[in-house]
């Protein structure tokens, strides 16, 4: 369970999670130690999973990104699922509520390398439904 100072901590992580422990203290309005402590109950009850590098717009620009939504016959989710989780370019793999089952974030060098990949995926067994959306540009990402 996270407290209101959790989520402003969690908050100022994902604005920048290399702000030093002295300036999210500050910020916060509590101790460096108080902080340490809460980072540390974070990480171990699995709020905070890890630290990640977020890339710029100049290392994503040399590619295409898009959204591949896919509809899956009820009993080969599990199956479609995985196959997806061996594909590289698949950065994450959601299951939605909706129309549609699986939401892919793929990323490729280029629009016909997205088009290969909407090929395969259409092509795995239990794939009854594909919508794709290339991503022009990034608006927000606080990721």
């Amino acid at each position: 369970m996270t407290t209101a100072k959790d989520e402003d901590l969690l908050a100022l992580l994902r604005l920048n999670a290399r702000e030093p422990v002295a300036a999210l203290a500050r910020k916060l309005g509590v101790s460096r130690t108080t902080v340490q402590d809460r980072l540390k109950r974070l990480e171990g009850n699995g709020t905070i999973a890890g630290y990640a590098v977020k890339l710029g717009s100049a290392s994503t620009a040399a590619g295409v990104s898009a959204f591949i939504s896919l509809g899956v016959e009820p009993k080969r989710q599990a199956d479609v699922a995985r196959a997806l989780t061996l594909i590289p370019q698949v950065e994450a793999l959601y299951a939605i509520s909706g129309k549609l089952d699986f939401m892919a974030l793929v990323r490729a060098g280029t629009a016909e390398a997205i088009d290969r990949l909407i090929d395969r995926m259409t092509a795995m067994p239990g794939v009854v439904d594909v919508e794709t959306a290339v991503i022009l540009s990034t608006k927000v990402d606080r990721r």
